[in-house]
């Protein structure tokens, strides 16, 4: 007994070499509609929740015991004044991934500019050393969202795809080969 035998795959080759042109084509168009459908239902989040990203994953443990890696936290961004004690989400120029952390002191302008400096629970200093060079308060441009809920370590799998690359591949693989198994 082979090893396609073993896994119940034997009929896999076979069956991948008689789909016909229009088994395929329809294939393919499921697979088209599942991926536009995420993507609707994230740009339809983007509009209810105001932000540009709805949803993030917690890649550190800075903000212990408030939310641990792998957090998934549902974020929104409405025109209300930023708070002190209260979790955003920013991004800093030059820089890719979001940072979650609080909100720990307001400089209000006499101009009614609103300016925050932001800290990690777990972090024995202010945000400063990682705000761009020169750069010494949040401005709400830089928020991309508060945070509003979240799910426990839901994103784990998030963070192992991106910390294992061969992880992702292999279950890329085997949802692909999910797919071929039962078309039917």
């Amino acid at each position: 007994m082979g090893l396609m035998d073993s896994l119940g795959l034997s009929g896999l080759a076979g069956g991948v070499q008689r789909m016909d042109k229009r088994q395929f084509l329809f294939q393919m168009l499921s697979f088209g509609m599942i991926v536009s459908s995420a993507l609707m239902i994230w740009k339809g989040l983007m509009v209810v929740t105001g932000s540009e990203s709805p949803i993030v994953v917690v890649l550190s443990g800075s903000m212990e015991p408030a939310f641990h890696r792998g957090d998934l936290l549902f974020l929104t961004n409405q025109d209300e004044p930023v708070r002190v004690g209260e979790i955003v989400v920013f991004k800093i120029e030059g820089r890719d991934i979001p940072i979650v952390h609080r909100v720990i002191k307001l400089h209000e302008q006499s101009n009614g500019t609103v300016k925050f400096l932001t800290k990690g629970d777990n972090n024995s200093v202010d945000d400063r050393g990682l705000y761009a060079p020169g750069q010494l308060w949040l401005t709400k441009k830089d928020i991309v969202g508060r945070a509003r809920g979240f799910l426990p370590y839901v994103g784990m799998i998030t963070i192992y795809m991106n910390e294992y690359p061969k992880l992702k591949y292999g279950i890329l693989g085997l949802l692909a080969l999910y797919v071929l198994v039962h078309r039917e």
